[in-house]
């Protein structure tokens, strides 16, 4: 499949858009009978903010610089905006009119410190861990235990 230090799978969900959401991550090293799950509610996002979080959260909990790293999602939203450089145009824009730049900075930060490479997975198509991922999210979503979505959350009242 890859070379990889590491496999990431992620997923978010959002139950609404927007509305409570929540992601799922699932991480495997590689050559080692070794994997860690995550996840996390919030009150009020969109499934794309969960999405991309999703891919943060687990590229920060990276604990050395450099790590080669295969993140394996069903977002096409994120996948494309990084696979064909689209997220380059925008921060040199400075993310001008684009949703999420609060994330896609925060993304592009912990990007740098890895070499990550992409696989796109077709959601709610019997792959394990993407499904595991979606579970999660989903679990996260309807929880009741949610994380504040600050700076969605800000925007939200400001429209």
């Amino acid at each position: 499949m890859n070379n990889a230090a590491v496999n990431i799978y992620t997923d978010g969900s959002s139950l609404g858009n927007p509305g409570p959401g929540g992601y799922g991550i699932i991480m495997e090293w590689s050559g080692k009978n070794y994997f860690k799950e995550f996840s996390a509610g919030y009150r009020l996002t969109t499934n794309n903010r969960m999405e991309l979080l999703a891919i943060i959260v687990a590229l920060e909990k990276l604990k050395k610089k450099g790590t080669t790293v295969c993140v394996i999602s069903d977002s096409k939203y994120v996948i494309d905006a990084v696979e064909k450089k689209w997220v380059f145009g925008w921060q040199k824009k400075g993310f001008k009119d684009k949703k999420n730049p609060d994330l896609w900075k925060r993304f592009l930060a912990i990007y740098a410190q890895h070499q990550v490479q992409f696989q796109w997975v077709k959601g709610h198509n019997n792959h394990p861990q993407n499904e595991r991922c979606d579970s999660l999210a989903v679990k996260a979503a309807k929880s009741g235990n949610f994380e504040v979505d600050i700076f969605f959350e800000k925007l939200k009242q400001s429209t």
